[in-house]
């Protein structure tokens, strides 16, 4: 388990930077890869990085979730981001990572090939979704960089797992703790 460094942690406790500072121009992505693709979710979403441990698996419930895990005391949901960007289910070995990150829908584990480093992004920079006529492509998506000859897709927490997926999810979760 990696927690994060002090320095991002603190940013979410201290105040805001002041209006039209630099630091207010500027977010911090953490980066990780899915089949040579990389995507950056926003740090301050980002609880800890896991090295991939079994699940447990629960009856009736999408492709893309991959199971729950404990930690500490909380069960956890696990989707595994290829299936849900509409690849094939991920096959695990100790390499992969499991990033828990914190949204508005809630507390969930994503399955990704590897993690991959920081980016400091400022706001300029980032780049509206090109629109393809296909929903798919784009739907969790809220922006894309050109960083380093790579292209760095950032993707939107809240619209990867809706309110109602996770709704579903805590009451799937919860009938598995009821009694026999």
């Amino acid at each position: 388990m990696t927690q994060l460094p002090a320095s991002s942690q603190a940013s979410v406790r201290g105040g805001m930077p002041a209006p039209g500072s630099a630091a207010s121009l500027s977010n911090e992505y953490l980066t990780f890869s899915i089949d040579q693709q990389f995507y950056g979710i926003d740090i301050l979403a980002v609880r800890e990085i896991r090295a991939w441990t079994e699940v447990t698996s629960l009856p009736n419930t999408p492709d893309f979730v991959r199971g729950i895990i404990n930690l500490r005391g909380t069960i956890v949901p696990i989707y595994d981001l290829r299936v849900r960007f509409g690849g094939g289910r991920t096959s695990t070995t100790p390499l992969h990572v499991v990033i828990v990150v914190e949204a508005a829908n809630g507390t969930f584990g994503l399955l990704v090939d590897s993690v991959s480093d920081i980016l400091s992004i400022e706001q300029r920079e980032l780049q509206s979704v090109p629109e393809t006529g296909v929903e798919a492509d784009s739907r969790f998506l809220s922006a894309l960089v050109a960083r380093d000859e790579r292209m760095v897709s950032i993707l939107d927490l809240d619209r990867l797992v809706s309110h109602a997926a996770a709704a579903e999810m805590a009451q799937i979760v919860a009938r598995q703790d009821e009694p026999a």
